[in-house]
């Protein structure tokens, strides 16, 4: 399979390949609309992919703000952006992949090639091509599968300290310190903070592959652990995982409800501070 990351120097000797496909997935917490920065400028030949409607179910308290959405409506989102069983997908953002990561995640976790393009929108020098996007790629074959069980996690499994959890959100969100979007702020107990956005160094291309491991062993991840991986809604951890994957480790696993499903619940406990707890 393809490498999780791959560079612009990759991007330009592949780009003409017909079965390699690249794709904007630009969203913002703040509300800012993905789409409308697409738009007004992305990657030439690039197509958008809209994380609400196409790489989440809908959201709420019980199932978090983004769920997996169900096989069928990620099958039809990639057929109708032309990304069939066998293309190769490099998807992109403008921070960094955090966002991006899900799409890549969701179609590795499923047996399909795709990765991240490193350093993303900023590392791009050319000019951006505006508007509604390419219509020169038909729509495509893609079967639809279900999430593979052994890639997941749900809540229980997130608090069993038999296993390396890892949160990927700010330090700030972590510690409990702010939450802008969530009601209860803290961490999951057992939980060690791992910040997907520490993953990249200052240009916003990853961290050396060495790096990213004595990052990921700092916080009790070697070899045989079960690693999962959460974040405010199942969308940054991904980033996480891919990090993972690059630093030489074994997949790990998401847990897609993460705080925002979590942190609802009254039945369980909460951790606040800097420490695991």
């Amino acid at each position: 399979m393809i490498a999780p990351v791959v560079d612009l120097a990759w991007w330009d000797r592949h780009n003409a390949d017909a079965d390699v496909a690249l794709a904007d997935v630009r969203w913002y917490l703040d509300g800012r609309s993905g789409r409308a920065a697409y738009e007004s400028g992305h990657l030439p030949g690039a197509v958008f992919v809209d994380l609400e409607l196409w790489l989440s179910g809908a959201g709420g308290p019980s199932v978090g703000r983004h769920p997996l959405p169900d096989p069928e409506t990620f099958a039809r989102g990639m057929a109708l952006s032309g990304i069939g069983d066998d293309t190769i997908v490099v998807a992109y953002d403008d921070a960094g992949g955090v966002i991006a990561a899900r799409l890549v995640w969701m179609l590795r976790a499923t047996g399909h090639e795709a990765a991240l393009l490193d350093g993303g929108l900023t590392a791009y020098q050319g000019p951006l091509e505006k508007g509604s996007g390419p219509t020169d790629r038909p729509y495509a074959a893609f079967t639809a599968r279900a999430w593979p069980a052994d890639r997941l996690a749900g809540a229980a499994e997130a608090a069993d300290r038999g296993n390396t959890v890892i949160d990927a959100r700010d330090r700030n969100r972590y510690r409990g310190e702010q939450d802008p979007v969530d009601p209860r702020p803290g961490h999951i107990p057992g939980a060690s903070n791992l910040p997907c956005r520490e993953n990249l160094a200052a240009d916003g291309t990853f961290l050396a592959a060495d790096e990213l491991r004595r990052r990921f062993e700092e916080v009790g991840v070697f070899e045989g652990s079960t690693v999962i991986s959460y974040c405010g809604s199942g969308v940054t951890a991904c980033h996480n995982l891919l990090a993972l994957e690059l630093a030489g480790f074994s997949p790990g696993r998401l847990y897609p409800g993460s705080w925002s499903q979590y942190g609802q619940r009254a039945d369980v406990d909460i951790a606040t501070g800097s420490s695991p707890g």
